[in-house]
């Protein structure tokens, strides 16, 4: 009978994933970036448990976060949806004691996941959703950069965006300026709305970002974004070292940062055509910035951070709406 036989590799003594240095291990667990991966990683073995705190990027995805309480006699959200006076309402975002506008973050599953992050230097974070609720259709982005405080805001909105219908519409009356109907109709107190609503949203998200900030003397960039890319909250280097130097100013209405007195620059068009298929009608860019000088930047650095703030169809919406006339306001703080 003829034997059939088989040929096996000796066994190699040790690993050879182990020749591989240290370096090039971190730089491949920086592409990872994704903290659930990277703890999974972690359990690999002790070469990577050892190596995952020196990693220099992460990204978290916190998929739920909880309400301050249950009871919502008091939330924004509802007080939205009830016949109430306009300036109520305001009154009513501004002031709403112990309630914010943003869902409490699980601050200590977060510290608690990057406790063993030692050396980060970018962190980005995303929420599950967006805070500011809106109606179906409309339109609400914003990106804010903050130091100790508040430096630059940008929001834009739509009361309605679509796809470009086949058939071809007659062009809304557009010259240029603002309509009087704006006035009347409630156009501006919603765009008010909105803004306020969008400030809140960014001083909340600053205000929780105080212990990781604390803990976390390595960052050089941190960026706080939502799932559904409603809002973004941005800090670099020098940001982040202003955070850390400057005493926060603290909201005496809610757990949010307080927002400086600022200039507002508003403009408007009725409708806009934008890449891909997209139309937008009662298109608003709100360009904020703090009043005083040495507030976000020169006038170049803040008209490159509007320009810049978001990509896509919104980024041709932007472009468009900088070419309009500009309508100025002042805020004060709160």
């Amino acid at each position: 009978m003829q034997m059939k036989g088989r040929i096996h590799a000796e066994p190699s003594p040790y690993d050879e994933f182990d020749r591989i240095p240290d370096s090039v291990v971190l730089i491949i667990f920086n592409k990872i970036v994704d903290v659930q991966s990277l703890g999974r990683c972690a359990v690999v073995s002790k070469r990577f448990k050892s190596l995952i705190p020196l990693v220099h990027d992460v990204f978290i995805k916190i998929d739920r976060v909880g309400s301050v309480e249950d009871d919502n006699d008091d939330d924004p959200d509802s007080v939205s949806r009830r016949t109430r006076s306009f300036f109520s309402h305001l009154l009513k975002l501004i002031n709403n004691v112990n309630k914010p506008i943003l869902p409490q973050l699980s601050h200590h599953s977060a510290e608690q996941v990057l406790k063993n992050f030692n050396h980060i230097h970018n962190l980005r974070i995303e929420l599950p959703a967006g805070d500011v609720v809106t109606e179906d259709g409309v339109l609400l982005k914003y990106k804010a950069e903050f130091g100790s405080t508040l430096q630059n805001c940008v929001i834009l909105g739509g009361t309605q965006i679509d796809q470009k219908p086949l058939c071809v519409q007659e062009p809304l009356e557009d010259n240029g300026s603002i309509p009087e109907s704006f006035y009347t109709n409630g156009g501006l107190k919603l765009r008010v709305v909105w803004t306020i609503s969008s400030l809140i949203s960014a001083s909340s998200r600053h205000y929780l970002l105080q212990p990781i900030i604390r803990d976390h003397p390595t960052l050089k960039s941190l960026v706080l974004t939502d799932a559904d890319g409603q809002g973004t909250l941005s800090m670099a280097g020098e940001q982040l070292t202003e955070f850390r130097e400057k005493p926060l100013a603290a909201s005496a209405s809610s757990s949010r940062t307080q927002v400086p007195a600022s200039n507002m620059k508003l403009r408007f068009a009725p409708y806009l055509e934008l890449p891909e298929g997209v139309m937008m009608q009662g298109a608003t860019l709100v360009a904020i910035k703090p009043l005083g000088e040495g507030s976000g930047g020169s006038r170049k650095e803040v008209e490159a951070f509007v320009s810049g703030a978001f990509g896509g169809p919104f980024e041709a919406a932007v472009k468009a709406l900088v070419k309009r006339r500009t309508y100025l306001l002042e805020m004060n703080g709160f």
